[in-house]
């Protein structure tokens, strides 16, 4: 069973504390996944190439300089 959660407030009392909150508790997977889609998003309305996003490319080594 999917729980969900919502908060109704006036605008001007924004605290973003439920926000945090919330995607605090999803985890790091579904934050990522979030992401994703909302990249996927982006790219289509604007008519780009969503296939790879910067994010998303391997890094072949690390190093300090």
């Amino acid at each position: 069973m999917i729980k969900i959660e919502e908060k109704y407030q006036p605008i001007k009392d924004d605290t973003r504390s439920f926000d945090i909150r919330f995607w605090q508790s999803q985890g790091d997977i579904a934050i990522f996944e979030a992401v994703t889609e909302m990249l996927n998003d982006y790219f289509l309305i604007r008519g780009k190439n969503a296939d790879e996003f910067r994010l998303q490319r391997s890094i072949e080594s690390f190093q300090k300089v």
